[in-house]
């Protein structure tokens, strides 16, 4: 039956084709409009590392000065020097890593190479099996190696590509600030979206080219960036570890739920323990947040995709109300076939049937029409100057979306007109023929 009403539905295409491509185009156009918009969305505010969010978590304290104190407010976004450390020497999370930004020059050994500047991460060893940070050479450093303020690095793929031609560098050497260091790890293709890990630099930006340890970042003086707020005298050295100033950041892997509240209440003691020695001066506040609550108090999707996303669905529910009249139309035009047909027994539940499945059709056929322009949408994204524009890319799940999403709206904007067509009265029908 199912068949017979598809070859019904492709008859009724034949005969009203101009009806039947103005509807297939309003669905493509609201199908493309939405699935752009929902598929930046999908990109941007996706869960970064999948099965393992909610057992990494992000610290916060709060070490600042009375002034300016509000009850109740959040703690300091990052942690200071002295907090950071100590907490990565206690050791009471299954793994933590402090870590902050910088940039470095870099002058490769290689003939026709000049020094050029890249972006670079300051952190300790439990960074890479914590964030399970694929390697295509050789591994990241070991806590033996922070403890020994080594010259140690790990670099991506493409600054292996760049400076190494894409061979196997493990053991090579690397002139970083005026300093050799030797290649322990080459980081393959990785790119977190959104690049969680730090909240104070590009959210969606490329993976950083060169990770240092932290301590051996500063004992070269290795220049930072992002974020630092200072309170009282830092005497002239604002990253020193006793300096009041918070510039880092700082991650704790904890297994369980039991493990994140024990941590929890390790942090409120800790805090404690600081207002009591005169460190910390406001009452304990500590804020323990995984992944996707930590994207979520930083609002991690930018104001205008979300607006956009409104937008796209609100174009949608245009096309769908259009559609809805223009069905309406062609069905109550076909009365008198719908008469004859319901004269020889069909019931009005066929006729509703066969009406949402030349609706569902026309939802098909706008679904690939609409999947055209979706990748139309996203090509004009990805020349936009954000950031996060060229990771605009339609997945196998929003492909399949495309289409169940074109047959249900098209078979929903069917159901006033299908609902219309089965009340037709055969007799009235069969008098005026």
């Amino acid at each position: 039956m199912f068949a017979y009403y598809c070859n019904l539905a492709l008859r009724s295409f034949r005969r009203d084709k101009a009806l039947t491509a103005l509807m297939v185009f309003a669905i493509a156009l609201g199908i493309g409009a939405c699935m752009t918009t929902l598929t930046v969305f999908h990109v941007l505010s996706g869960d970064p590392m999948p099965g393992k969010s909610h057992q990494l978590f992000y610290v916060q304290l709060d070490p600042a000065e009375m002034n300016d104190f509000t009850p109740g407010e959040e703690p300091s976004e990052q942690v200071t020097r002295y907090d950071a450390e100590t907490l990565l020497r206690e050791k009471r999370g299954d793994r933590q890593a402090m870590m902050t930004g910088g940039g470095v020059s870099v002058t490769p050994d290689r003939e026709g190479l000049v020094p050029f500047v890249s972006d670079a991460r300051y952190t300790t060893a439990d960074f890479f099996p914590m964030f399970d940070v694929p390697m295509l050479y050789g591994n990241g450093w070991s806590a033996k190696e922070d403890e020994a303020h080594a010259r140690v690095a790990v670099i991506s793929k493409s600054l292996n590509e760049r400076a190494f031609g894409g061979a196997n560098s493990v053991g090579k050497q690397l002139r970083i600030d005026q300093t050799d260091f030797t290649v322990v790890g080459v980081i393959e293709d990785w790119r977190p979206t959104p690049r969680f890990y730090d909240m104070n630099s590009d959210r969606y930006g490329a993976l950083e080219d060169v990770f240092l340890p932290f301590s051996t970042s500063r004992d070269l003086e290795m220049g930072r960036n992002g974020s630092m707020d200072c309170w009282g005298d830092s005497n002239g050295d604002s990253t020193s570890v006793s300096a009041p100033c918070v510039w880092i950041q700082y991650w704790v892997q904890l297994d369980t739920a039991e493990k994140a509240g024990a941590y929890r209440d390790y942090l409120v003691n800790y805090s404690d323990q600081q207002r009591t020695a005169g460190r910390y001066k406001r009452p304990t506040n500590v804020r323990l947040r995984n992944v996707m609550e930590w994207l979520e108090f930083n609002r991690v999707v930018p104001n205008d995709v979300v607006m956009q996303l409104w937008l796209g669905f609100g174009f949608l529910l245009v096309c769908l109300v259009n559609t809805v009249g223009l069905l309406l139309a062609k069905f109550l035009r076909r009365g008198s076939e719908i008469g004859v047909r319901r004269a020889l027994g069909a019931s009005r539940g066929a006729i509703f049937t066969q009406c949402l499945v030349e609706a569902g059709a026309i939802g098909l056929a706008g679904g690939i029409l609409g999947l055209g322009l979706s990748l139309l949408g996203l090509w004009a994204v990805r020349l936009q100057p954000a950031s996060y524009a060229e990771l605009a890319h339609l997945d196998v799940g929003m492909l399949l979306l495309t289409f169940v999403l074109a047959i249900v709206a098209s078979v929903l904007a069917g159901l006033l007109p299908a609902w219309r067509a089965m009340q037709v009265t055969p007799a009235i029908q069969l008098k005026s023929q």
